[in-house]
Parts: C-alpha cells; structure tokens; sequence
C-alpha cells in the first residue's frame, strides 16, 4: 500500500476486485440495456433499493457526471435514456467496463480518469447531473467532494449520492455465524490509527477506507451550498448473499442516499 498516495493505492485494490468478480464491477448486460432503450430500468446509489425515479426527471439531452462511477453499470442507462454522459472514476478497470459497453452498446460517453481528492477536471456549471454512488469511503476529506460538486454543478442542478453512514466499520468485515462483537472505534480513519491501519497492512487485497459522520456527509454537502431535497436509508447487501453478514448488521441501515439542488 502507498501511504503517501493512499487514493492510488485505493485503484489497483479495486482493479484487483473487479478482476475477481466484484458485484460494482460487473457490467450491465445487454437483455438489461435493451430493457432500458424500452423505458424498463433502474440504478442504485446503495446496495440494495433502486433511487426513485422522479430523483432523476428527464434526462434526454442532459450532461450527467457519473461521479466515481464506473463499472459500466449506472452511465449505460443514463446514455440509452438520451444523457449526455462523462464518467470520471481512478480505476482503470472500472473506465476499460464503460469503454467496452459504450462500444457494444454504439453510444458514446466521455471517459475521464482522475482522482476527486483533486480538483475535477471540469469548469464550473458543467452538469444538470451527478450521480455519486456509495464511494466517499475511499476519500479521507469529503467535503472537497461536495465543494467541487456544487462548482461544477449548473445552477438547479442536482446531486445523487450513496453514502456509508459508518456502521460496518465497527466490526471486522467477516462476521458470518460469529457473535456481533464491536472491534474497531469510529472514526474508522487508518491514516491516523496504527492499528487500523495494521488490519489493512495484513491483507494485500484490501482498500484503505474511512468512516464518516452526519455532519460531514450530511452537512457537508450543505455548507457547500446544496439543499437536500429527498432522502432514504438502505441496508448491506452481498454477492454471496445477505447471509454472510450477522443478523444484526444485516437488518440495521448501513447506508443513505441523498438527493441535493444547487439552488
């Protein structure tokens, strides 16, 4: 793991996810892209219920930003639906699923890879649109996300966004059929907890993530300016299924959406 560069670190981790069958990673199908051309569709933002409709309004003709977004999942829907669509994302295995789609599919999308640790790569008032799935986790400083995101976002634009609420990172993430029993302390931040951090170190596999508060998701995306409109909670969720995960975890809301207006 680069310490140093620990969002780069953060890209070859799911690079080497996608690899391995990672559920984000696996591109829309082609039955499910001709189910969207023929208005059948949804997304997700969490992992398990599908954003309402009415969150997203008619998207033919709009420029949405799929923040952090690849894996050739949510951007093929957004296309067939008439969007004018970018996807910026640091792994280059979620933007190769997006570019082998587009081609299947005969849509174009711009491809854009860069770090939203940095500035975007985007002048202000960009997009009617950003679809932000459950993705912060990576990030230690959110609310550079969310000031970027009300910068290039155009004036009534709106802002789709998963968000961890934190819960998971109480407890080691393989819990099935063990008792619930809380092992690591909020804020989950490895960059300034050793032990953490020595978690991480012992699998070559894993990502460095970070927990964050209500305030910083919530209120953060408020003191950039935004105002939320509409909101939901959601639940874990898994490949292998929900049984993986103890009963508590698995009934608990481990996530929220959150749809904000640049008013």
């Amino acid at each position: 793991m680069e310490l140093e560069n620990y969002t780069k670190s953060n890209a070859k981790a799911i690079d080497n996810w996608v690899k391995d069958g990672w559920v984000w990673g696996i591109p829309i199908s082609e039955e499910n892209c001709t189910k969207a051309r023929q208005g059948e569709w949804d997304v997700v933002l969490t992992p398990t219920k599908s954003v309402p409709k009415d969150w997203f309004g008619n998207l033919q003709g709009k420029k949405v930003l799929g923040l952090a977004s690849g894996g050739g999942q949510q951007m093929p829907i957004f296309a067939l639906l008439g969007a004018n669509c970018t996807v910026m994302d640091l792994s280059d295995m979620q933007l190769e699923s997006e570019r082998k789609v587009a081609a299947r599919e005969n849509y174009q999308i711009e491809i854009i890879k860069a770090d939203m640790t940095k500035k975007f790569p985007f002048a202000d008032n960009s997009f009617d649109l950003i679809f932000h799935p459950v993705s912060n986790c990576y990030v230690e400083d959110i609310q550079h996300i969310w000031n970027e995101c009300y910068r290039v976002v155009k004036p009534n634009g709106t802002l789709l966004s998963g968000l961890d609420n934190g819960l998971n990172y109480l407890f080691d993430e393989d819990i099935a059929g063990k008792p619930l029993i809380v092992t690591n302390t909020l804020p989950f931040n490895p960059l300034k907890n050793p032990q953490q951090m020595a978690k991480l170190v012992a699998n070559e596999d894993d990502s460095i993530q970070f927990s964050h508060t209500f305030e910083e998701q919530i209120a953060g995306q408020l003191k950039a300016g935004f105002v939320i409109t509409a909101a939901y909670e959601d639940y874990n969720h898994d490949p292998l299924g929900i049984e993986k995960f103890a009963t508590e975890i698995a009934n608990i809301p481990a996530f929220w959406a959150t749809k904000a207006v640049k008013m």
